[in-house]
């Protein structure tokens, strides 16, 4: 057998799966396609995390399109944030090219162009779905590291989550937070201190600098009504084809803060919310984060543990989390553990440091006696990656250079008018589009301090009424008496006695 043929059968026994799987393309030997050594991801460990990594321009976001095209038409929902707007094009089906035609010639699979089900969201003004949490949803402790509290801050703000929890005050957006801080530390200090104890107010004025941080990153917009239901992101269309929810995130590139905020919020959200799966055929719901550097960029050391937790945990809920990004030392060590898929394409050496970056790299893959791992992620062209997946044991499969497959839908954007089609044929906009501010904190304790004041204006002026009736009182007693005195001196008794006197002493 030579070497070609025996490569060939070790990449066909490495792949076989009996449940469900996807095909992303075909193994390589020394540069060459090798027609039919099909390279698969079992849908059982798809919910076992991933990572796509790549340098510009190598085929990351069309390995990510590829990814959520065939989970969508195996019935699994899928997650996409859309950093550079061009995802939104799998709503519409490719127009084919030679080329493509060439790829899949090679690779041993017929192309179909397709459409698939497409749901646009959006965290900020542009045309989408509205996404939005309450400030109460994310709780204390998230709320704290969100904004990188100090110990003493977090407990400022437990101390307030309570005092809302006790007292029925709805924490909806970030103006509820703000007056119920505001209210702490002036109006009710003394109610608070009695309380819970005395909140310094040095310390208020941090916590109130950070959330304003977090505003001018365009967090106001985020926080608020109507909440969303993580279990919309879990539809089917008619076809049975899951749902392919993209998030436009063109517009916040430059507000990490926001997009790690909202993040963090979504995944503790799906976990505290979704049923325990176990060991399920398919995953439930697989989420791709592309440009994933930016959820940890400016990240404090406790959202970083935040988020590893969340990825260790999620797992078990059907869930399955794919980072994309240019490098794989742009995820967290405690992260890049959990992974089980590795799509790594080609890295490029122009430094010191990228060649210290690609021996890492290299590092993370099983070894293969088909490949030098450090040359072959140097030496991938556009649309070829190194693959490690998990066979359906959990067991690394063995390590391939791949010819990706190619898109079945548009590899480019949608035209607006496109995107307003979508739109109006949305069933999730009109549940979510309409902004919802009923009476919460910031109205209720407004009216709560106008009442005091008013009730103080009244005991105000009821004591300057009193003032001045009890100085009435003193000036009429005052007249009564100068009057009967000037009564008495003038009466004729008193002048005939004063005249009889004047009258003895001239004599």
């Amino acid at each position: 057998m030579s070497q070609t043929e025996a490569f060939k059968e070790h990449i066909i026994q490495g792949n076989l799966c009996k449940g469900a799987y996807i095909t992303v393309g075909a193994a390589m030997l020394d540069g060459q396609t090798i027609t039919g050594a099909h390279v698969n991801l079992p849908l059982k460990t798809l919910n076992r995390h991933g990572l796509i990594a790549g340098a510009t321009g190598t085929g990351k976001t069309k390995t990510l399109q590829v990814l959520a095209e065939n989970l969508s038409e195996k019935g699994v929902p899928v997650l996409l944030m859309d950093m550079k707007g061009d995802l939104s094009g799998i709503a519409k089906a490719s127009e084919g090219h030679p080329k493509i035609d060439e790829r899949h010639a090679k690779i041993g699979l017929p192309f179909e162009p397709k459409d698939f089900p497409v749901e646009l969201l959006t965290l900020s003004e542009q045309n989408g779905v509205r996404l939005r949490a309450t400030v109460s949803e994310f709780g204390p402790v998230l709320f704290s590291r969100i904004i990188d509290a100090t110990d003493a801050q977090a407990g400022i703000i437990a101390i307030l989550f309570k005092y809302c929890d006790d007292k029925s005050l709805p924490l909806l957006d970030l103006k509820d937070f703000k007056k119920v801080l505001q209210y702490a530390t002036d109006e009710g200090k003394e109610e608070i201190q009695d309380l819970y104890g005395r909140i310094s107010t040095a310390s208020a004025g941090a916590i109130l600098r950070k959330v304003v941080q977090l505003e001018q990153q365009g967090a106001d917009i985020f926080f608020g009504e109507k909440s969303f239901d993580v279990d919309d992101l879990l539809r089917l269309d008619d076809n049975g084809r899951g749902k392919i929810n993209i998030i436009r995130l063109t517009d916040i590139q430059d507000r990490p803060q926001l997009f790690s905020t909202f993040m963090l919020s979504l995944l503790a959200e799906i976990y505290s919310t979704f049923p325990e799966q176990g060991d399920s055929d398919q995953p439930e719901l697989v989420i791709f984060i592309d440009e994933a550097h930016l959820i940890f960029k400016e990240a404090s050391k406790a959202l970083h543990s935040q988020i590893e937790s969340i990825v260790k945990l999620i797992r078990s809920k059907g869930v399955g989390l794919y980072f994309v990004t240019q490098n794989p030392t742009d995820v967290p060590d405690g992260v890049l553990s959990q992974l089980g898929l590795k799509i790594q394409h080609a890295l490029r050496a122009f430094t010191a440091k990228d060649r210290k970056a690609i021996k890492l790299t290299a590092e993370n893959y099983p070894d293969s006696e088909y490949y030098d791992t450090k040359e072959v992620l140097t030496a991938l062209g556009t649309g070829e990656a190194l693959v490690s997946a998990l066979d359906e044991k959990g067991r690394p499969t063995p390590l391939a250079a791949t010819m990706m497959r190619a898109p079945m839908s548009r590899m480019d954007i949608l035209t607006d008018a496109e995107i307003e089609e979508i739109n109006r044929k949305s069933a999730l906009a009109p549940k979510y589009n309409d902004t919802v501010d009923r009476e919460s904190a910031y109205e209720l304790l407004n009216a709560k301090i106008k009442k005091a004041e008013s009730e103080e204006a009244k005991e105000k002026a009821k004591e300057e009424r009193a003032t001045v009736s009890n100085s009435s009182r003193t000036s009429t007693r005052s007249n009564t008496t100068e009057k009967a005195i000037i009564k008495v001196l003038t009466s004729a008794t008193v002048i005939r006695g004063v005249l009889g006197i004047l009258g003895k002493l001239i004599k």
